[in-house]
């Protein structure tokens, strides 16, 4: 969260997206004499709630949020109010809790578990709620647009123990992993093993669909973060090791099929298939729970350049023989938005944002279109250069 004296008072916000047009804004308010401390596009939005010439807060708010393009769901706390608000493509969740005489704002649901509270709806697309002394408030100050909820929230993202959109997470993921084994079945598989932990919820609904024993195949250390957002790949290979551990009893002499949410540069998918077939499997098939992964995200989540996504330039065949499986399948974009409770997906208005499977960028890329290419989330600094 970031916090700024104004001449308002002073104000906390945090911060959940990735704004589109950041670099554009940073440098105009840096030639009126703005002065930043740090490289994150939340800082651009607290220098616009500062500068804006509405007298309330929440026109303040309303007036910077007008011009910024991009992701967000924010909350934020004056002395005397809080407030939270999605853009209007609604891309990243935003939740509305109530504790006793209390309201509560948070990403997930999973947060006010911890806290006791109470679920009471998702906070809209375009949405502003206002919390104050008086109670809440709703208001809607955005032009309406097309709701684009990011598909890879079911599919990763999100905890699993939430709900978002009225779904729980846990039970989309269980789906995603049943309509992944009716379109990609491995005739013969005797174990079907998730990559935990994000993996384990497809798995399960691949194996009960299939009718094929799920088990642990391979144990985590729960003391290691994710590896796909190491910055090199010498410590993403060691992070490998440390994270997983095979469970060498079960898995010798089987035909195994691993089942994990996604593939990015495949550095962990190769080096999981690896550590399965020197624990003696006789086959090691992968299984995808999302579509390739083809495309950047350009909205809150630091995924790597195009280029460094394996997906963006190798058939499923030709990422099998990179990281030495008998076979990878990943579920078809239809699938996908079959699992998630449509009919299909509707390609001339897509039901949620899905630009890292497809390239269709529902919020125009300003940033990246002006030549700033390193313009996404935490990067300010190197795009200045």
């Amino acid at each position: 969260p970031f916090f700024a004296d104004t001449n308002a008072g002073g104000i906390g916000v945090a911060h959940n997206g990735n704004l589109t047009n950041a670099y554009g804004l940073r440098q105009d308010l840096v030639k009126s004499g703005a002065l930043f401390q740090s490289t994150s596009d939340t800082e651009v939005i607290v220098h616009l709630i500062a500068r804006s010439k509405e007298e309330k807060f929440e026109a303040r708010v309303v007036d910077a949020l007008k011009q910024v393009e991009g992701a967000y769901s924010l909350v934020l706390m004056t002395r005397k109010k809080i407030m939270g608000v999605r853009d209007p493509h609604g891309v990243r969740p935003l939740i509305l809790g109530k504790l006793n005489d209390g309201y509560i704002l948070a990403s997930e649901s999973c947060a006010l578990d911890i806290v006791g509270a109470e679920y009471v709806r998702d906070i809209q697309p375009g949405e502003l709620i206002t919390i104050d002394e008086k109670g809440m408030r709703s208001s809607f100050p955005f032009a309406k647009k097309p709701s684009r909820f990011c598909i890879f929230e079911y599919i990763y993202f999100a905890r699993p123990d939430s709900f978002m959109e009225d779904k729980s997470i846990y039970e989309m993921r269980k789906e995603i992993g049943a309509e992944l084994a009716r379109e990609n079945p491995v005739e013969g598989a005797d174990l079907i093993v998730p990559v935990p932990d994000s993996g384990v919820p497809a798995a399960i609904g691949y194996a009960q669909e299939s009718g094929v024993p799920f088990e642990l195949g391979i144990i985590r250390n729960h003391y290691v973060g994710r590896t796909f957002i190491e910055p090199t790949d010498k410590i993403r290979n060691l992070g490998v090791k440390l994270k997983h551990n095979s469970n060498r009893k079960l898995l010798a002499g089987k035909n195994v099929v691993l089942v994990d949410d996604s593939i990015v540069r495949g550095t962990t998918s190769k080096k999981i298939v690896e550590m399965v077939r020197d624990a003696g499997a006789k086959e090691v098939h992968m299984r995808i729970s999302s579509p390739p992964s083809k495309h950047s995200c350009f909205y809150g989540i630091d995924t790597p350049e195009d280029s460094e996504l394996l997906a963006h330039n190798h058939s499923p065949e030709e990422i099998a023989d990179i990281i030495k499986a008998d076979s990878v399948s990943y579920i078809s974009l239809d699938g996908l938005y079959r699992a998630v409770g449509q009919a299909r997906r509707n390609s001339d208005d897509p039901q949620y944002c899905d630009a890292c499977f497809s390239g269709e960028y529902p919020i125009f890329l300003t940033d990246r279109e002006e030549k700033h290419d390193k313009m996404k989330i935490s990067r300010l600094k190197e795009a200045s250069k």
